[in-house]
């Protein structure tokens, strides 16, 4: 049976009147059908001959947390990949995977130890949203946001990866604001410098990890391509080309990242390539004569709650909550993420190794 392809849709509907492919994705991302009998709109023989080229139902195996959900998608040809949705504050924020494994071998991540199989095509990233939008419908919620932070890099996939962004945006669509869409990069150079050329007002993540390039290197062996000063000076041209906020992020594995003096050379390296924060309002008030000579360059620190592996375990929190405090003296933003789904093996890629 055919997976669902929007390419092969579009061929489908070659010879029909446009405003046939408009239906079509009403009934896809908004009405979310998984069966093309449920597109009335459609005439029936189109029907049938979209059911021919193209399925609608997605195969997959969910598991369930009282924070988050974790589904196992098997791809038509037996690959599978995972997405996880995750529930917090009354919103739904979905993360994406982009491909079946990685080849980047992060020593922390277990999708690394999988290797990579091959990159998704922009239907199968998409098709990882719509089972979660269809998973919410009975309930008469919707996905707030969508993070490419799963399994692969994206920057190695990057015309997928913005093909699906763009169908996901698609005011015919899904509908889902480009602000609300955030892209997760390892540091590859040439994907951060094409994003800072898009039209779309997408966030970008920089998966840092480390405060310096030897230990970088030693968790993350893309450093030794992109080293960590390279990635930095990337990402301060992003923001002086965007203007747009980069979110830093920062795993905590308890004895490797997580010491005092490493909170201090991140704050160290992070306003030598990115600058300071913008003055606080309360800081002009305490001394209004004081030149404002810092910069404004936007970007904030995300540390994040280690989901354990066999080889390392997450750091305490009250490690975490000193970690940040010495961000947070030093005038940068920083917020403390919490693990979510560590009983649906948490960790991206640990599902399907185990399967």
């Amino acid at each position: 049976m055919a997976a669902m392809n929007i390419g092969k849709i579009k061929e489908a509907l070659k010879d029909e009147p446009k405003y046939r492919m408009t239906q079509v994705m009403k009934a896809i991302f908004s009405d979310l059908i998984d069966d093309w009998d449920k597109a009335t709109a459609l005439p029936l023989p189109l029907r049938e001959k979209l059911k021919k080229s193209c399925r609608l139902n997605i195969k997959a195996e969910i598991l369930k947390d009282e924070d988050s959900s974790k589904a196992l998608i098997i791809l038509e040809d037996g690959n599978k990949i995972e997405t996880v949705l995750m529930h917090g504050q009354g919103r739904n924020a979905v993360c994406v995977s982009c491909q079946v494994g990685c080849p980047l071998k992060c020593e922390f991540c277990a999708t690394g130890r999988l290797g990579l199989t091959r990159s998704l095509t922009a239907s199968e990233i998409v098709e990882q949203v719509l089972l979660w939008a269809r998973t919410l419908k009975p309930a008469h919620e919707h996905i707030d946001n969508v993070t490419f932070m799963g399994m692969g890099e994206p920057f190695l996939n990057y015309d997928n990866v913005i093909e699906a962004i763009k169908i996901l945006n698609n005011k015919n669509g899904f509908n889902l604001g480009a602000r609300h869409i955030s892209i997760s990069t390892s540091g590859i150079i040439e994907g951060i410098d094409r994003l800072s050329e898009e039209p779309l007002q997408l966030n970008l993540a920089l998966s840092l990890h480390a405060p310096n390039t030897t230990l970088r290197s030693q968790l993350m062996p893309i450093n030794k391509t992109y080293d960590i000063d390279k990635v930095l000076a990337a990402v301060k041209n992003y923001i002086d080309k965007t203007n747009r906020k980069v979110m830093i992020e920062y795993v905590m594995i308890a004895g490797v990242n997580d010491s005092q003096q490493h909170a201090k050379e991140l704050v160290a390296i992070l306003k030598k390539h990115l600058g300071k924060p913008a003055q606080t309002n309360s800081a002009k008030i305490q001394n209004p004569n004081q030149k404002n000579t810092v910069s404004t360059h936007l970007f904030m620190v995300n540390l994040i709650e280690y989901n354990p592996t066999d080889r390392f375990k997450s750091s305490p929190r009250d490690t975490i909550s000193k970690f940040k405090q010495i961000l947070v003296n030093e005038g940068i933003q920083a917020t403390q993420r919490f693990k979510f789904g560590r009983r649906l093996f948490g960790a991206c890629g640990q599902l399907a190794g185990k399967k």
